[in-house]
């Protein structure tokens, strides 16, 4: 828990409050925190949130970036998500699966869910188990270039046993169970609506612009990179406790002026990612409008190392292809000097402040999994010595190290953000005075969180040396997180750049770590298995975890309701959401 902490300034730390939380979540159960509540007659006419990062598609299924889930989650529905607490608690589920229900087979090789009967898509149209099973063929057609399908893999097939009912089958007993279906990444989509768009189509469907829900509001006006604008869903379950007319989401700016619009002007009733230096941050909570809430959760700012060359001079035009290795971010030592020339306690300390820690691992919560074999130093003359050791020496005299003909340069990019320019600086600074070049390019977040095949500048596309951003588990079991790293999650050509391993790492050994760790059904065995593939990376230096991120977020004084967790998005209890009792 960190203190010091501003009057109108709330931080919850899950490091606790997730430490006993046990991989296999068989007695599972638990519901949302509800606000006060208001009755449809004084129902506010609009929840007004700031996006800065604009969202750009509403399918969650083909999106990158956690701005197109956190509105896709104000429509789209999973069967059921976790709560702070890591508890499961149902939405398109009429129950939570368990031994004792029968749910969860004793032999975890397969799970039944039962659905809520009499749900109606936005449309009209009935809810079914047909359409679980629909989702499933969509996202795991190889074609759909689909960026949650390494959810999935472990199932053998999904069956409708009847129109409330659907089975999933694994291929071999599953501890992780409770994944496909569940959270930000298992929203379900209409089979009748994207029945024709399977596969190659999938970027085609109009649906992913204007999708059709289950969930409280329905998209009626989307701008992609600018606003979206939702209102109630007249066939929704529970319509009469909707707590607002409209919810209108509106993209662009910064997060220093969305902050500012929710807890100094009131202008707006949520902000989300508020990614703002500390000194700014703490001066505009006691804005007197609203309240900052920081969720210590599972997420962390790092920086990646392209493992592949994205010079095109020197790949013929066929940049960060597995084709063609890094000429020199491919040799450990380097990797090493860049890591031990990075002052991750001078970034956490001076821009992050109390909304983030300096951290060494990759994999953070629950805290089972959390290493306690790694550390991490700024050593910037241990760093250079490497960089002797490895060959490169300033021959020409202009500051940057050389060898062979290729200068020690690089392209840092990141999104736009001043939070991250200014980490770009600091950066830049410490790795430039231990002879590494280094060129800073900041990407607009909605192209470089876009997961446009077309689009160069994505964070699959990776077309630079260093890369910037956060992400993390985004539920409590990490084997989907951590398969983000094995080779069959490189993005490529061939894959329509749509794997999640964007610095194009490649171990045997992590993917074989991986396959035993999805598999073990003993949770301490699993556990180990978890921390070894933390300890690989942190140890082979394949990125530099700088900072553990709280999930930042402004919450105005006439909003009532909001739960945050660090297992889904934001926005995943808005049907709570309430206009605070005067």
């Amino acid at each position: 828990m960190l203190l010091n902490l501003p009057a109108a300034f709330k931080f919850r730390s899950y490091q606790k409050l997730m430490g006993g939380l046990l991989p296999l979540l068989l007695f599972a159960c638990g519901s949302p925190n509800v606000g006060n509540g208001s009755s449809q007659q004084n129902r506010q006419e609009t929840l007004k949130i700031l996006s800065w990062q604009a969202p750009t598609i509403l399918n969650p299924h083909l999106a990158t970036g956690f701005k197109d889930a956190e509105a896709s989650r104000i429509a789209l529905e999973p069967l059921a998500s976790f709560d702070h607490e890591g508890n499961l608690v149902p939405f398109l589920a009429a129950e939570i699966p368990n031994v004792e229900n029968g749910g969860v087979a004793a032999d975890g090789l397969s799970v039944t869910w039962k659905l809520k009967p009499d749900v109606l898509w936005s449309d009209g149209q009935p809810f079914s188990a047909e359409d679980v099973v629909f989702t499933y063929k969509f996202l795991s057609d190889p074609k759909t270039g689909a960026t949650s399908t390494g959810t999935y893999e472990a199932i053998a097939k999904v069956e409708a046993l009847d129109k409330n009912t659907v089975k999933i089958t694994f291929k071999e007993p599953n501890p992780a169970w409770f994944l496909p279906f569940v959270g930000s990444e298992g929203m379900i989509l209409p089979q009748h609506i994207y029945q024709d768009f399977v596969g190659e189509k999938a970027r085609q469907a109009p649906a992913n612009l204007l999708p059709i829900g289950t969930g409280p509001y329905r998209v009626v006006n989307f701008k992609p990179g600018d606003v979206v604008l939702y209102e109630v869903n007249p066939h929704y379950r529970d319509k009469e406790n909707v707590g607002f007319q409209q919810v209108e989401v509106k993209g662009g700016g910064d997060a220093t002026s969305a902050a500012r619009a929710v807890l100094q002007t009131g202008d707006a009733d949520f902000a989300l990612n508020l990614q703002v230096e500390d000194n700014i941050l703490q001066s505009l909570a006691q804005g007197g409008k609203g309240e900052i809430v920081a969720d210590l959760g599972s997420l962390s700012e790092r920086v990646i190392f392209n493992l592949s060359d994205p010079d095109p001079g020197r790949t013929n035009g066929d940049r960060s292809s597995v084709k063609f290795p890094h000429p020199f971010l491919q040799d450990p030592l380097v990797r090493k000097a860049i890591t031990l020339g990075i002052d991750r306690d001078l970034i956490a300390k001076q821009l992050y402040g109390v909304t983030g820690q300096p951290t060494a691992n990759v994999l953070l919560l629950p805290q089972q999994y959390a290493s306690q074999n790694t550390s991490f130093q700024f050593n910037p003359t241990e760093a250079q010595q490497l960089l002797d050791q490895a060959g490169w020496k300033d021959s020409n005299g202009n500051g940057i190290r050389d060898k062979d003909g290729i200068e020690l340069q690089m392209v840092f990019q990141t999104s736009v953000n001043p939070l991250r320019q200014k980490t770009q600086q600091v950066i830049k600074q410490t790795l430039q005075a231990i002879g590494v070049g280094v060129e800073l390019k900041s990407i607009d977040p909605s192209v470089f969180f876009s997961g446009d095949p077309a689009n160069p500048d994505t964070l699959e596309r990776f077309q630079g040396d260093l890369s910037m951003f956060t992400t993390g588990n985004t539920n409590p079991d990490p084997s989907k997180y951590m398969q983000t790293f094995t080779c069959g999650a490189i993005p490529t050509a061939e894959n329509q750049w749509s794997g999640d391993n964007y610095g194009r790492y490649c171990s045997e050994e992590y993917d074989q770590i991986w396959q035993k760790a999805v598999a073990e059904l003993d949770p301490e065995k699993r556990q180990q298995l978890f921390i070894q593939m933390n300890d690989l990376l942190v140890d082979d230096y394949i990125l530099v975890p700088l900072v553990h991120r709280a999930s930042v977020v402004g919450v105005g004084d006439r909003l009532d309701g909001v739960a945050l967790t660090p297992w889904d998005r934001p926005t995943w209890n808005i049907k709570d959401w309430r206009p605070k009792a005067k």
